[in-house]
């Protein structure tokens, strides 16, 4: 049996993505971020099971969370911050990202999130040695969508 391996072509180039977050029906380029991470998170529970003297594991739920790195050139997330400071009002947005390289036969995915909310944030900052300003921001989600799926690439299933 031949050993298949992946192209170097169908490596997904890290900068080729996209992305917009939707706050009250405001949609927003966020083509300052510098990096963004989302993480599912299984809840688990342990299990005890008679005649084993090990505990199996359960899920029980999950939990979405994200962070990203930004360039310190938006007021975007800190007029969340003053709203909520101002009214009480806890602001839930949408995130969408897309990563497609056209040079790689994976294709385009898509993942949506919903019900997004910001840790905290923040709220000026200088470096007077420096090169440029960026800052982290951090936040939870509720639920996701993944209306573009990455293609299998070739050689990847094997049945």
């Amino acid at each position: 049996m031949a050993n298949i391996t992946m192209l170097s072509k169908d490596a997904i180039g890290a900068a080729l993505a996209e992305c917009f977050v939707t706050i009250d029906d405001k949609r927003y380029n966020c083509f300052n971020f510098i990096n963004f991470e989302s993480n599912f998170n299984k809840n688990k529970t342990k299990v005890p099971i008679l005649g084993k003297t090990g505990k199996g594991n359960k899920a029980t739920g999950w939990e979405g969370d994200f962070k990203a790195t930004i360039h310190y050139n938006t007021s975007i997330f800190r007029n969340m911050m003053k709203r909520f400071k101002d009214t009480g009002e806890d602001i839930y947005f949408e995130i969408q990202v897309t990563n497609e390289d056209p040079s790689s036969a994976a294709g385009r995915q898509t993942i949506n999130f919903y019900g997004c909310n910001i840790d905290g944030g923040i709220l000026a900052k200088f470096d007077a040695d420096g090169e440029y300003l960026d800052e982290e921001i951090s936040g939870t989600y509720d639920d996701f969508e993944m209306p573009e799926e990455f293609e299998l690439l070739d050689g990847m299933l094997t049945n």
